[in-house]
């Protein structure tokens, strides 16, 4: 009987020690799984701060925008209140209504009249501004095109707006972001030319679209065409699809018959843009020229592979550092008449631009002499295709003189 007590008190001890073992452990891992908690609990709290404290500066920043833009609509609402009688808006209509042809950037300027006269979903305001795009010229015309894109944009309309113009837009509403969005175009891929139309329509469905093929038969041209370009100022920009020269104002012009352009700026196509007999030659250079009325006048000359050209020369070597920024190298001066031939006998058609948005209704004069441009020149030009392919002739009348 005894040996049988001992045995039972053994086993009830090896039981006890058991039970305390498990139970130390467990207050032990209840402890260490406590200590985790707390840990994890206070590095949330430790990011709930910062997330409070990140808050508060953006509270603190809209509170602040909030002001400026609160006195920026109290000004707004002064021009908008001085506006109102149309007083001034029936002048500027009657003084537009004497031009036969207005500009973009006057139909820019009568749109914003009329959106603060009448307000922005205005329909006349709406059909200025389009206008305006239809005959804004990228690049010499890009203020104009930007303008009006926005707003169109500020107005609800479905608006396609250029890459280009991205930066310069202010911040719009929640309706207009989704009426609006970037359009980049190129010359290759799923931006070539083939899908300008896409975005662009007169691209697509232009019946007097540009570049072309020029071959016989020709009509006979009773066109007079002389250039008058002075020196003045290189300043020189590359825009992200071409290299362009813009022109000081008065230093350049084209008379065509009695008529005159101011020449606003000369930018380059690799290969050439125009064929001659089906063939292109290593580039173009187009000279864009203006009218007081607004009509659109290009001057083409192909440039040959062949010798060095001096004035490409000096071009090449002030290529702009940055993309999009005008850069005016210091004491350099160009004359865009050393880009020319002696002899300006042409070729004329009826065109449009060559780049999107393809407007059309711009006089061509491209001329029968190349001027040289050597290899290395060629090679040294930042882009090594910006050409939009000919387009069809439709049986439009290529002239020569």
């Amino acid at each position: 009987m005894k040996k049988y007590l001992r045995i039972a008190l053994e086993v009830l001890l090896v039981i006890l020690l058991v039970a305390s073992s498990t139970f130390a452990y467990m207050n032990f891992s209840g402890k260490k799984h406590l200590s985790q908690d707390m840990e994890e609990v206070s590095a949330e709290l430790d990011e709930t701060k910062d997330t409070l404290d990140k808050t508060k500066e953006q509270l603190e920043e809209a509170q602040k925008k909030s002001e400026e833009l609160e006195e920026t609509a109290k000004q707004f609402d002064v021009v908008k209140q001085a506006f109102a009688n149309g007083v001034l808006l029936q002048d500027v209509e009657a003084l537009y209504k004497a031009q036969k042809v207005l500009s973009a950037e006057r139909l820019v300027g009568l749109g914003t009249v009329r959106q603060l006269s009448k307000g922005f979903e205005d329909p006349s305001a709406v059909e200025a501004f389009q206008k305006s795009l239809d005959i804004a010229e990228l690049g010499a015309r890009m203020q104009a095109v930007c303008a009006a894109q926005s707003a169109l944009v500020s107005a609800g309309k479905k608006v396609k707006v250029l890459a280009e113009c991205s930066g310069k837009l202010e911040k719009p509403d929640e309706h207009a972001k989704t009426a609006a969005h970037n359009v980049h175009w190129g010359y290759e891929g799923d931006n070539g030319p083939e899908h300008w139309g896409e975005n662009f329509a007169t691209c697509a469905a232009g019946k007097k679209q540009s570049p072309l093929n020029i071959v016989g038969p020709f009509e006979k041209s009773k066109e007079v065409v002389k250039a008058d370009y002075k020196e003045g100022p290189m300043k020189i920009i590359n825009n992200g699809h071409t290299i362009q020269v813009n022109i000081e104002p008065g230093t350049g012009s084209l008379t065509v018959n009695k008529e005159q352009y101011e020449l606003l700026q000369f930018h380059f196509h690799r290969p050439s843009e125009e064929q001659i007999d089906g063939k292109n030659l290593a580039m173009t250079v187009h000279f864009v020229h203006k009218s007081k009325e607004g009509k659109l006048a290009v001057l083409g000359v192909l440039l040959n592979e062949g010798k060095e050209n001096a004035t490409i020369k000096s071009l090449w070597a002030n290529l702009p550092p940055k993309e999009g920024e005008e850069y005016v190298p210091a004491k350099m001066i160009i004359n865009p008449a050393s880009l020319l031939p002696s002899d300006m006998s042409f070729f004329s058609y009826e065109g449009s631009l060559t780049t999107p948005p393809c407007t059309e209704g711009v006089s061509f004069f491209i001329l029968k002499n190349n001027v040289d441009i050597s290899k290395a020149q060629v090679a040294k030009f930042p882009f090594k295709l910006n050409a939009r392919p000919v387009q069809a002739l439709n049986e439009r009348k290529i002239y020569a003189n």
